[in-house]
């Protein structure tokens, strides 16, 4: 997430590809930048839990990635957007939100999957 936003960077990231291999980062620190677009620093991590979650504030949004750990060894990413705006602006959001974080977290996964070995289903 520091590095780039993950989704479809011909518009979050203004063509730039964001990395396709895992980066060797240090834990990230309340504080720092929360992401980079387009070569810019963007946002500020406002809560880290190492391995749980992290909370970032960008434009005016609170970002939430949780970790969930499942029954069956896997681990589940959570995203919640916090906003506060208009019902008529929050609903053309949450649809566009919903476009770009799909893909943000399908990138992670195969990421994951990559650095792990693993191909889970799903």
């Amino acid at each position: 997430m520091r590095l780039a936003p993950y989704s479809y960077d011909w518009i979050d990231n203004r063509g730039y590809r964001s990395p396709r291999a895992l980066a060797g980062l240090p834990e990230p620190r309340v504080g720092e930048r929360f992401t980079t677009a387009g070569g810019r620093p963007l946002g500020t991590i406002v809560s880290v839990e190492t391995g749980k979650q992290l909370t970032g504030a960008i434009m005016g949004a609170f970002m939430s990635y949780v970790l969930v750990p499942q029954d069956d060894g896997a681990t589940r990413l959570l995203l919640k957007i916090v906003m506060r705006t208009s019902r008529l602006a929050a609903v053309g959001l949450s649809v566009g939100d919903l476009v770009m974080s799909r893909r943000q977290l399908l990138n992670w996964k195969q990421l994951a999957e990559r650095a792990d070995g693993s191909s889970r289903a799903g």
